[in-house]
């Protein structure tokens, strides 16, 4: 291929990732102008429509934008990613994986756990703001019509979460032209309202921003709790990196979606100062009578894709919790045999809808669901800042002044808008907070149970060496066939073989010890997947090495072994896994809440043969008391 062959097919490829980008990425922040300014002037804030209010606040979202989306994320979040990939998760273990102490491996494993709960807070409250603020726009065309809102949404929502074992791959397919269409949509609605007011363009100018927190003070310093709405998607970009790669996300914020998101809110500003009545529904009210309808199915779209980035978000943030241990396994869906990344986990699907749809019912309206709304969102973005830190000092290697100049200022700008929602909080802010102290409990008492569960197999086996000795001393039965036995790297001896040889005194001709390695980097190239290491007595030693993103396939790690010169015939492998059946310890080293709650979680856990990938008729299962 020549260089301008190549060129070309670079540009297009670049092209097309950056469409889909834009479909994927930025639903999220792409729908909040249907009501961040709307809730700016929430009667909660007392702000009048004046002309020096409306540009302040205008300008308090465009430099929200910049310094949040264009500056914070886009510039030196995405810098940040572990082998390509983002995400408060892989964001973890790219820090874990350097040398820290024991106490701030606790605070860097606190941290992350922490901003992956408030992640699956921002997965509920997501798609019902966003359908809601759709939905609404029954209203503004169709006033009677009030009482269909919430019913329409519920019906949406249904039907969204019921196409989510489809796959993201073929529901997604129009999103990128979607949103095309819909960011554009945004620009020209904006552009042809600014006539109405020319002089909001004053808004650029950040000095605007500056006079309203002069003139309101700590009342203008509440309304930050309204402005974070308008940069809820940010975290979006840095989870979707993997996907897309970091150039086709930027081309897209910087080309497209940045430039139509300004244009629509300075819109927006100059409607209300022409007509205050609008700020029932700005949004809505830009377009002309004629337009609603096709306006409203529009939106409609966005806003479900909007939900759709963020649902597929809590799936690929579930499967690399899972992959790290730091959540029970749960029954996985590849729904594409190409992406490996589209995944489908129908129990977190399940949670999310009766989440979502409970927010509806219980909210009703998407202003009275925006006091709920900040908390997740901001809260995740702290905790991202926080580990970045972490990742300038350890792997960027800057200065001192350099991270207390740069990552000072954006934790002073996070706190700023974390601490602007706690009026929030008796108004609907602590269903999200209770939310993340959930799940961070569970995450959290499952990391710390599986830690005492290896404990006690550590102090009751013995070493393989031995093992081997005594075989060679006391020759069992052999029996025809190979036994395969799945353990973990920290047992030298299966606790499943330990029991296999006590009960029933024999050992297969040929014995693999395979184990499983999840490794901190999201993918591991196939010439480094396995290991094959021979030892006596005919056994074998099988090490096969998986990215938290990836699927752990077992058959396909024992067809890999050839390549090692261990060829095993799928038909006379038998194997063997290990089940623990776990009960209370008098000792209570875990405490008794997170006792009972880890016992719980273990035997709500699906079984390893799915999640391996291993043949049912092929796999005998053997337990082991023990006491947690």
């Amino acid at each position: 291929m020549s260089d301008q062959q190549h060129s070309g097919s670079s540009s297009h490829r670049t092209a097309t990732l950056t469409l889909a980008a834009t479909g994927v990425v930025y639903g999220d922040v792409g729908t909040s102008p249907l009501y961040t300014m709307r809730e700016i002037f929430n009667s909660a804030y007392g702000l009048a429509i004046t002309p020096e209010n409306v540009i302040g606040g205008l300008s308090l979202v465009i430099w929200t934008m910049t310094l949040v989306v264009s500056i914070k994320y886009v510039i030196f979040v995405m810098q940040a990613h572990n082998r390509g990939e983002g995400g408060i998760m892989a964001l973890m273990a790219l820090v874990l994986s350097k040398r820290h102490r024991r106490s701030q491996r606790l605070l860097i494993m606190y941290l992350g756990l922490m901003g992956a709960a408030l992640f699956y807070g921002d997965g509920i409250i997501t798609p019902a703001i966003s359908v809601l603020s759709a939905m609404e726009g029954i209203e503004v065309i169709a006033p009677a019509m009030h009482e269909v809102i919430v019913p329409a949404s519920i019906v949406v929502i249904a039907l969204l979460f019921a196409m989510q074992s489809w796959g993201s791959g073929r529901v997604g397919f129009w999103f990128g032209p979607v949103m095309v269409g819909w960011f554009l949509t945004l620009a020209w609605m904006g552009f042809d309202n600014l006539e109405r007011y020319p002089g909001v363009v004053e808004a650029l100018n950040p000095l605007q921003a500056l006079d309203f927190f002069m003139v309101h003070k700590i009342a203008g310093f509440w309304v930050l709790g309204a402005v974070v709405l308008c940069v809820t998607g940010g975290e979006a970009l840095y989870a979707d990196m993997g996907h897309f790669g970091s150039r086709p996300i930027r081309l897209a914020w910087f080309l497209l979606v940045f430039p139509s998101l300004t244009m629509n809110y300075l819109g927006q500003g100059a409607l209300i100062l022409e007509n205050p009545e609008a700020i029932a529904n700005p949004f809505f009210n830009l377009a002309d009578r004629d337009l609603q309808i096709p306006l409203l199915v529009l939106a409609t779209l966005a806003t479900v894709i909007a939900s759709q980035a963020v649902i597929s978000g809590a799936f690929s943030m579930t499967r690399q919790a899972i992959q790290l241990d730091f959540m029970p396994r749960q029954r996985m869906v590849h729904t594409s045999a190409v992406e490996i990344g589209q995944v489908f986990l129908p129990g977190v699907n399940l949670w999310l809808m009766v989440g979502v749809m409970g927010l509806i019912l219980a909210f009703h309206s998407s202003s009275n669901l925006a006091a709920a709304y900040g908390f997740s969102v901001t809260g995740t973005m702290l905790m991202t800042t926080m580990l970045i830190t972490f990742v300038a000092k350890d792997t960027w290697k800057w200065k001192g002044w350099q991270i207390v100049l740069v990552m000072g200022g954006l934790m002073l700008m996070d706190l700023a808008l974390f601490s602007a929602n706690a009026p929030k909080i008796p108004q609907g802010g602590w269903m999200p907070m209770l939310m993340a102290v959930v799940i961070f409990t569970i995450m959290f008492a499952w990391k710390l149970g599986r830690e005492v569960v290896m404990a006690r197999l550590m102090d009751r086996t013995t070493s393989l060496r031995e093992f081997l000795l005594q075989l060679e001393q006391n020759p069992p039965l052999r029996v025809p066939g190979t036994a395969v036995f799945m353990t973990t790297r920290f047992l030298s001896l299966p606790p499943a073989l330990l029991r296999n040889y006590e009960h029933n005194r024999i050992i297969h001709e040929q014995v693999v010890l395979l184990t499983i390695h999840i490794s901190d980097i999201p993918y591991v190239r196939l010439a480094e997947r396995v290991s094959v290491e021979q030892m006596e007595q005919n056994f074998y030693r099988v090490t096969a090495h998986f990215g938290f993103m990836e699927l752990t396939d077992v058959q396909e790690v024992l067809r890999a072994c050839a390549n090692d010169g261990l060829r095993l015939n799928a038909e006379e492998v038998t194997f063997f896994v290990g089940r623990e059946l776990l009960l209370p310890s008098p000792c209570k080293d875990m405490g008794p809440v997170m006792e009972r709650l880890f016992i719980s979680l273990a035997r709500n856990a699906s079984s390893p043969l799915a999640y391996f990938n291993l043949p049912p008729e092929r796999v005998v299962e053997l337990g082991t008391v023990i006491f947690v």
